[in-house]
């Protein structure tokens, strides 16, 4: 684990190297806040623009490791910088690994709400046309995955393990 060093405390509020608003706070792997001076996770860099096939590939390998509240900051930078016809999948994507970071922390009635949200969404961009794979993605599959899982969660009433219960975005 990597310690956070981007950022500095100014008066009440923490700021960035350009001076916006950011809170410099280390986070642990399912992006909680830690206490200042605490070793943390390494945080995405925000507003970094890659292809979709790059935000796929970096989104899944974060998911993968079971640090989903950093897949949903990848995603989240694709669909504010991605064609505008493209920004709904890309907030259903990132809604889905909010879920699923909610989930895991304990949160039973938001991580369902979520991965249902985000389920929704994601079947809604995709019924609007021929776009069931994306960039190779299988969006019927993460909708399926999607939906099991915010009912798991609601059954047992506990956290999941963000790794084991991680999505494949390109199907099985």
């Amino acid at each position: 684990m990597g310690s956070e060093s981007s950022g500095r405390r100014v008066g009440a509020r923490d700021r960035d190297d350009a001076g916006r608003a950011r809170n410099a706070r280390p986070r642990d792997g399912l992006g909680r806040p830690l206490p200042y001076g605490a070793d943390g996770v390494e945080r995405q860099p925000e507003g970094v623009v890659r292809t979709p096939a790059q935000t796929v590939a970096e989104a899944q390998e974060l998911l993968d490791a079971g640090k989903p509240f950093h897949a949903h900051e990848v995603f989240e930078d694709a669909w504010k910088s991605g064609p505008e016809e493209e920004r709904a999948l890309w907030r259903g994507l990132a809604q889905l690994a909010v879920g699923l970071t909610h989930a895991a922390r304990g949160n039973v009635m938001g991580g369902a709400r979520l991965l249902r949200r985000g389920a929704g969404a994601v079947e809604e961009w995709a019924s609007a046309g021929e776009r069931q794979r994306p960039y190779g993605m299988d969006l019927a599959g993460l909708v399926v995955w999607a939906r099991e899982l915010a009912g798991v969660v609601e059954a047992g009433g506990e956290a999941v393990d963000a790794g084991a219960r991680a999505p494949r975005l390109r199907g099985a």
